[in-house]
Order: structure tokens, then sequence, then C-alpha cells
């Protein structure tokens, strides 16, 4: 793994790490493929995670964990699209609205986990070097491969709210890599959410008398 860690290239001014990069191509990869619904964005986001956490490991404990929780929740979203993959007409997951209920549940959730995420990294300074901005980005990544995995449209809702913090925490961190890669996160996030509330929207149509089903 020292070798992942070596430097790649300079770009800007800032020293872009192999493991950076590879972890979060992989990533990349991951998103677009939750965009096309296809289950494997849930295998090769658990290896973005294991690249990642090797990244991490040693110096930069919290980012570390958040990988591990990270590859956890994707074994279970694998689990989750491999139980409804045929819901839809073309056999992949179903997208849908949350209810009003789940999207309470879910920032309730976001918010109480931020807060007590926070709290843990400032008793443990050697976890976080921010620690509210890196709690943030915990839970609001955890909450929205949550809600990917529940083929919940508001996933990509949630990835833009963690774009907005990670952006610039990631440069400050000196993770240049990882910031631009947040950046393409972003356009792929709003291809992604147009692309799930269409589907969403036609999928809740009746069908209209006398036409095949």
């Amino acid at each position: 793994m020292n070798s992942l860690n070596s430097e790649a290239f300079v770009l800007f001014d800032q020293h872009i790490l192999w493991s950076d990069m590879i972890g979060n191509l992989f990533g990349l990869a991951a998103l677009a493929l939750g965009w096309r619904r296809s289950i494997w964005t849930w295998p090769v986001q658990f290896l973005a995670g294991l690249i990642l956490f090797g990244a991490f490991f040693g110096h930069l404990t919290g980012s570390a964990g958040k990988q591990a929780v990270v590859m956890a929740v994707a074994l279970y979203g694998w689990w989750q699209w491999n139980r409804g993959r045929s819901q839809a007409e073309d056999g992949h997951i179903a997208v849908r609205f949350a209810t009003w209920r789940e999207r309470g549940a879910m920032i309730a959730a976001a918010a109480a986990g931020t807060v007590a995420v926070a709290l843990l990294f400032k008793a443990y300074p050697t976890l976080s070097w921010d620690p509210w901005p890196d709690a943030y980005i915990f839970v609001g990544t955890i909450v929205a491969m949550y809600a990917q995995a529940r083929g919940m449209v508001e996933f990509w809702f949630a990835w833009l709210l963690v774009d907005l913090v990670g952006v610039p925490l990631n440069f400050a961190n000196g993770y240049a890599f990882s910031g631009f890669v947040y950046v393409i996160y972003g356009a792929l996030v709003l291809w992604g959410l147009r692309d799930w509330w269409l589907r969403s929207r036609a999928a809740a149509q009746p069908a209209l008398e006398g036409a095949p089903a």
C-alpha cells in the first residue's frame, strides 16, 4: 500500500497521490453505474472504499473509518438491489421519491449523526483535522448511500449537499484529486437526478385504459 500512497504527479501545485486518484476514479465509476441503476455500482463502490481506506489508514483515522462504513453500506446496497432488481420493467431496481416520513427520518438521522460524530472527532482530535465538516461528509455519505440502496430519488439531493462541503475540505486537507472528482460528481449528480426523477414520475403514472401493461 506504500506504493499506492506515493505521489503520482503534481497538478496546479497540488500533489496527487496514486491511492487518492485510483480510489476516487472507482468512486466516480460507481456513481455513474448508480445513475444507470446497474447493480455493479455496489462492488465498484466497495473497491473504491477499500483503496481509500488504505490511503487514509494510519494518518486520517476518521476518514479511514468513513471508508469502512462505506464498504459496509455497499454490501447492504448489493443485497438490497439483488432483492429488488426485477421491480422495474427493464429488470433494474425501481426508483421512487421517499415518503415524508422517510425524509423526516433521514434528516433527523443526518442531524443527530453529524453532531454525534463531530463530538467524537473533537474528543479524539487524531480522528479528524476538521471535526464538523468531516462529520457532515461522513454522515451525509452514509445517508446518501442508504437512500440509493432503497432506490430513493433523494439520494441525489443528499450527494449534492455532501459535495458543497466535500470539495473545499478535500483541497484543504491535501487530497486535491478528491476535490476535482467531487466537482465531476456534481455534474453526474445533476444528470442522475434528472434521470431518476423522470423514471419515478413515469412509474407513478397509471397505465391508460386499453394500453398494454
